[in-house]
């Protein structure tokens, strides 16, 4: 395709997918498109290890890495000991969060056991992020993408030297303009249908305000729309209103190949569009997810407010992975709490397809709505 994306990143169809799993990356590069590997779960060395094996998948195929490193962060500088990090967690909050799991019959005997680790949290800042760019800057890869705010200038300095493109996600014109102005190469213009964190501008009016922003203030940056893509028809809707193609994440959890966790790849299925929800439930910063018991939990007049990234992690983290835990083996309460990022695409997401036949799906959907506008235009 003649698409300024794919000649600046070397992919063939400009349908990228973001996943944290290795096989969907490797599947969707190999089929045509441009996966990314989300590195944020990664230390350098099991970063090594996938990225290896994703280079002896790919051949010459392009693929590329996205990093986290947000512009707000709570003890952005790593300064406080995990003693210090814990006793910044209210006990209001951990009640709370009992509350939750004891209304919905799991025991919460031992919740708070796992101390919190030396380290937590260094990937979200420049000095963890920075030892994850060291690792993938030795490999192939074409694109790093910074998926909360402006891309830190570590991130476009290194990559740049080594002639990889930097892109950054973007949730409103005001947004692309601080990320043109850090050094970006291409934008990633996502809507609030998105799935994980995200803003609250729809993607039909967000990707075309940023396009005209950046025209208006002489900016020549390719722009990829995001948010609620999970069909072809849609992609080739984005790229008529000027994006150079479309980033995709949701659409690829409930893949084959996915590591998603069967009972929540079951409720996605039978998801519709208006079980979602943005919630700081999670992470403490706004995300779509899959509503449930335990989302609604943090919505209520009497639920303790969020607690700012990365804190709110030490009390979701320990129940959501004993809510995954007891899901898979049946326990209906936990059944229901669960919850995983998702957009509102999801009620378009109704069959386990191979990563592969996803990418075919969307290839042939993309060509008939362009032939269906030809067809328009013609008439």
């Amino acid at each position: 395709m003649k698409s300024r994306i794919c000649e600046m990143l070397g992919c063939e169809f400009p349908l990228f997918a973001f996943s944290h799993c290795r096989d969907v990356v490797a599947a969707v590069s190999k089929a045509g498109g441009f996966g990314v590997l989300g590195a944020v779960g990664h230390t350098p060395e099991s970063l090594e290890i996938e990225l290896t094996w994703i280079d002896e998948q790919v051949g010459d195929k392009p693929y590329g890495v996205d990093l986290i490193v947000p512009t707000s962060l709570a003890d952005r500088e790593g300064a406080l000991t995990p003693e210090e990090l814990e006793a910044r967690v209210p006990q209001a909050h951990r009640r709370h969060v009992e509350y939750i799991l004891a209304e919905h019959g799991i025991d919460t005997a031992g919740l708070w056991d796992h101390r919190v680790p030396a380290g937590f949290g260094d990937n979200l800042r420049e000095s963890g992020a920075s030892a994850q760019l060291d690792v993938a800057l030795q490999h192939p890869i074409r694109a790093v993408v910074n998926a909360l705010g402006a891309p830190p200038a570590f991130m476009v300095e290194k990559a740049r030297a080594k002639g990889i493109a930097v892109g950054a996600l973007t949730g409103s014109r005001e947004h692309a303009l601080k990320n043109v102005e850090a050094g970006v190469d291409f934008l990633v213009v996502s809507g609030t249908e998105a799935g994980g964190h995200c803003g609250e501008i729809s993607t039909l009016v967000v990707v075309p305000e940023v396009i005209e922003t950046l025209r208006q203030n002489g900016h020549d940056v390719p722009v990829l729309a995001a948010g609620g893509i999970v069909t072809g028809r849609q992609m080739a809707a984005c790229m008529m209103m000027g994006a150079a193609g479309a980033w995709t994440g949701s659409v690829w959890l409930t893949t084959a190949e996915a590591e998603t966790l069967p009972s929540i790849k079951e409720k996605m299925l039978s998801a519709n569009s208006r079980q979602t929800v943005r919630s700081k439930s999670r992470t403490g910063k706004y995300t779509r997810q899959l509503r449930s018991p335990w989302t609604d939990a943090w919505q209520g007049s009497e639920a303790p407010e969020p607690l700012p990234m990365p804190l709110q992690g030490l009390v979701s983290g320990p129940a959501l992975n004993r809510i995954d835990k007891l899901a898979e083996a049946g326990h209906q309460g936990a059944k229901q709490l669960a919850t995983y990022w998702v957009g509102q695409g999801v009620g378009l997401m109704n069959d386990s397809l191979s990563t592969r036949a996803v990418v075919q799906n969307f290839m042939e959907d993309f060509a008939a709505a362009y032939e269906q506008m030809q067809a328009v235009m013609e008439g």
